[in-house]
């Protein structure tokens, strides 16, 4: 007998973007199908429609939203709601924003219900969830919020550089006031128990400063890296992390620091995506840590100047899902 595959629910993002032609890929994968059973919450139609207009292979199996005990076989879960009346691909909109959020929502809750081992995500257009009223600027929100979680944060995976953030979807002037000594710690935290689950071992992690130069001694800045930063160090070592900074941004990345660096702990966005997206970014993969459930997703935008034309680069999606087994496999084993 078979050995039963884990269930991935795999969101199929924003339909005005890339994600319905990235999950048809996923579908086609019979590589990535020998070691889970991806099954896309998204819109049947949306897919067949994205299908026909590429020449790729469509869904074959639909399945009935809340329908879960039927699932053998890679396919979709259809669930209602979105309205495609006026429909264009690459355009964004609340009702493709909606959709793409209620996607989401449904795959939170089966994961937390258990009918799904983790989430996969495809792309969501920010624009499109402001204009649908959804109060959330991305998905890292959204699922600390749908699982109640206290302690949670972004981690950017792939090969040639790891990354986690302190805060995310904020303005620059808005960044200094949410450092905390408390939050760099527990980003620390999640980020070094996340590294020795994916690698098996205790991981080497450097805090960047938050200023040019790491402030210079408080040349530059308000001494937050005197202030916040190395505070939270000390506590992390005191913990028994392999951790070290806070150092300077500009340098964090080359080469051989990289080399000798298993995950770098990031104090806001760019930060850490710019060096990222330079260096992997078809292969990289987004993940949130401290949840409840595991979830991962892919490391690019809904690409709507792109959507639809057979141009997408399913890759990160296809290291999305297999980060996701990976993870799902170590939990088990731990």
């Amino acid at each position: 007998m078979r050995e039963l595959l884990p269930l991935m629910a795999v969101t199929m993002g924003d339909p005005a973007g890339v994600g319905p032609e990235i999950c048809l890929d996923l579908l086609a994968n019979d590589r990535l199908c020998e070691i889970c059973t991806p099954v896309i919450f998204g819109d049947a139609g949306v897919l067949g429609d994205c299908a026909a207009k590429l020449g790729l292979r469509g869904a074959e199996r639909v399945y009935a939203d809340g329908d879960f005990g039927s699932i053998h076989e890679r396919g979709v879960v259809h669930i209602d709601g979105f309205d495609s009346v006026g429909f264009r691909p690459g355009e964004v909109s609340a009702a493709t924003g909606g959709a793409a959020y209620r996607y989401v929502e449904r795959s939170i809750e089966a994961a937390l219900s258990g009918l799904v081992a983790a989430v996969v995500t495809a792309p969501m257009n920010k624009e499109a969830l402001r204009a649908a009223g959804i109060p959330f600027p991305g998905h890292t929100e959204i699922f600390a919020d749908r699982t109640g979680s206290l302690r949670s944060c972004m981690f950017q995976y792939s090969e040639e550089v790891r990354a986690s953030f302190v805060t995310v979807h904020v303005g620059y002037s808005e960044v200094a006031a949410l450092i905390t000594t408390e939050r760099i710690l527990d980003v620390i935290d999640l980020t070094a128990e996340a590294m020795e689950r994916i690698r098996g071992t205790k991981p080497k992690i450097v805090v960047l400063g938050l200023n040019p130069h790491a402030g210079e001694h408080g040349l530059f800045g308000n001494r937050e890296e005197e202030r916040l930063i190395a505070p939270a160090i000390e506590a992390a070592l005191a913990k028994g992390h392999l951790v070290e900074g806070p150092i300077p941004p500009d340098t964090a990345f080359i080469p051989a620091k990289r080399r000798a660096t298993d995950a770098f702990v990031c104090m806001y966005h760019d930060q850490g995506h710019i060096p990222l997206k330079a260096l992997a970014f078809d292969t990289a993969v987004n993940t949130t840590l401290g949840l409840p459930i595991i979830r991962t997703s892919v490391d690019h935008g809904t690409a709507c100047d792109i959507a639809w034309q057979g141009l997408a680069n399913p890759s990160s999606l296809f290291e999305a899902v297999k980060l996701a087994v990976r993870l799902r496999r170590s939990a088990i084993e731990s």
